[in-house]
């Protein structure tokens, strides 16, 4: 007989902009987003680079920045959720020490990334908030810095995860990127409803 999946529990906060949301679901080990390990997709972007600055915004538990700094690169990992830093140093051990409490969008990294690492934090913002998210991720990276990572792409029947059309993804990053490399992902996660895709994305300019 296949396993019944277990009711959500109760929460008593619904605004996914504000961090007490992901507290409680951190502190009720409430996390369906979480792959609980390295995609496969991210492994064959890394192999074969130079270690770069890199940030992972909404790092949750931070497998994979776990997993850079253990190869050396120089990675900065971030979540404005006390719960999920505090969930992330528990599972990583010395390796969370990448990991630390602080806003996306008022956050700048020290020295600038050159790689920012997506995985379900663009799906978890609020859709006001992805313009925001087109602008922050922009001025982050210089010319030739890489944005890669899942995106959820689809119609947006609530959430989070908050999936969006391609062709909105197209118009927020378009003006500042351009797309290098789109596929579905290899191994998504019932969360994300088949509708996950791998893309890596390159900052224009210079």
């Amino acid at each position: 007989m296949a396993d019944v999946p277990k009711p959500a529990p109760a929460f008593s906060t619904r605004n996914a902009g504000d961090p007490s949301f992901w507290d409680e679901r951190f502190a009720q080990n409430f996390t369906p987003w979480d792959a609980g390990g390295v995609p496969e997709e991210f492994r064959q972007f890394i192999a074969g680079r130079n270690p770069c600055p890199t940030l992972v915004p909404g790092c949750g538990n931070g497998w994979e920045a776990a997993w850079l700094f253990e190869r050396g690169w120089p990675v900065t990992a971030i979540d404005f959720s006390a719960e999920a830093v505090a969930s992330a140093k528990r599972a990583l051990g010395p390796a969370g020490a990448v990991v630390e409490q602080a806003d996306f969008f008022a956050f700048t990294p020290q020295p600038p990334c050159e790689l920012v690492y997506e995985r379900a934090f663009l799906c978890a913002l609020p859709p006001a908030m992805r313009g925001a998210y087109a602008v922050r991720v922009a001025e982050l990276l210089a010319p030739g810095g890489l944005l890669a990572g899942y995106f959820y792409l689809g119609e947006n029947r609530g959430g989070p995860p908050f999936a969006m059309p391609e062709a909105e993804l197209d118009a927020l990053l378009g003006p500042a990127f351009e797309r290098m490399e789109d596929r579905p992902s290899a191994a998504p996660l019932p969360v994300f409803q088949g509708q996950e895709r791998w893309q890596v994305w390159r900052r224009l300019g210079g």
